[in-house]
This record gives C-alpha cells, sequence and structure tokens, in this order.
C-alpha cells in the first residue's frame, strides 16, 4: 500500500520558520515528481513547490513562496522536505505532499496520483 506521510506542521508566529516531512513507502518515487500542495478554508488547493525527479531534481516554486520556501528531496524520494521560512499569515493552509507517476504539468493537482493526509500550518500576526 502507497503510503505518503506528512509531519512538522504547527503554530508559528510571522517571520518564523517550520519544516514539513513527507514519507514516502509501499513503492519506489525515484525518478518521479513529487510536490507540495496547500489548502486555505474556502479555497481551492494550490500549488506550492515540486522536486522534479524525471529532470535531475530540480525545484519548481510557486511565485508567493519563491526565495522563502525550499523543497529538498533526494534521489530515493523516501523523505522529502520543505523548509519554510519567512512565514507569512497568508502561508496558513493544510499542506499536502503529493506523488506523480507521469511528467506531466507539476503545477495541476490532476497530475498527482497519490496524496498525503495533510499536516496545519498556522501562521499568526
Amino acid at each position: 500500500q502507497v503510503q505518503l506521510v506528512e509531519s512538522g506542521g504547527g503554530l508559528v508566529q510571522a517571520g518564523g520558520s517550520l519544516r514539513l516531512s513527507c514519507a514516502a513507502s509501499g513503492r519506489s518515487f525515484s525518478g518521479k515528481t513529487m510536490g507540495w500542495f496547500r489548502q486555505a478554508p474556502g479555497k481551492e488547493r494550490e500549488f506550492v513547490a515540486a522536486c522534479l525527479g524525471w529532470a535531475a531534481g530540480t525545484t519548481y516554486y510557486a511565485d508567493s513562496v519563491k526565495g522563502r520556501f525550499t523543497f529538498s528531496c533526494d534521489n530515493a524520494k523516501i523523505t522529502v522536505l520543505l523548509q519554510m521560512n519567512s512565514l507569512k499569515p497568508e502561508d496558513t493552509a493544510v499542506y499536502y505532499c503529493a506523488a506523480a507517476l507521469s511528467s506531466g504539468l507539476v503545477t495541476s493537482t490532476r497530475n498527482y496520483d497519490y496524496w498525503g493526509q495533510g499536516t496545519q500550518v498556522t501562521v499568526s500576526s
């Protein structure tokens, strides 16, 4: 059974940092795409960052987090990390780890085949 399990969420003040982890099990995601998405209350799930296993681990970020968030993924894609710095209240959301088996549009939720259960990140002002 394939599982993606996120951890590391919590409550932090604006300007602070958090590091999210996603542990994959049940199959190998080496050479595949891993992504992070988030969903705030009343809003659609949105793309945050991706690691393109089929492109030598190239990382890609949403403009809203570029320069503040860093996606680290090892080649085996067993555990991936999202380091979040300079957090803002608008970063508050449930954060989801996802894995895609094909090299499609990495910013689209429809491209991803597996999802974690999510972890809550709350940034207070």
